[in-house]
């Protein structure tokens, strides 16, 4: 599992994890769509922004391996502004290769994306 040197950890001053220390000795955590209903938090929204920052940050539009990202994070943009970068993907990999749709993501996350 390729461990992403200089990523956050977590969301700063909160438990929201953003990355894991090591693989899972069960098996992988399948990568699944989430949906994010008008109800969610306004703490798990900020979260969704910071980590979408944080994926921009570290890997702009360039196809990134999932790695040690966590993939209950991962999975609440996964589908949308986060996307397979190969075919066919396999959702129990940590070596899946993933790429950020910038189109949708400059439009559920513009405050990411300012100049």
């Amino acid at each position: 599992m390729l461990k992403h040197r200089g990523f956050p950890g977590r969301m700063p001053g909160s438990d929201f994890q953003f990355t894991i220390r090591r693989a899972n000795p069960k098996g992988v955590t399948p990568l699944t769509r989430r949906e994010r209903r008008s109800d969610r938090k306004s703490v798990d929204r900020r979260a969704d922004t910071a980590f979408m920052q944080a994926l921009w940050e570290c890997f702009g539009d360039e196809p990134f391996e999932r790695g040690n990202l966590d993939a209950g994070r991962l999975s609440w943009l996964f589908g949308r502004e986060v996307v397979a970068a190969q075919d066919p993907f396999d959702p129990e990999d940590y070596e899946a290769l993933l790429v950020i749709n910038v189109n949708l993501a400059r439009a559920s996350f513009a405050d990411v994306f300012e100049d």
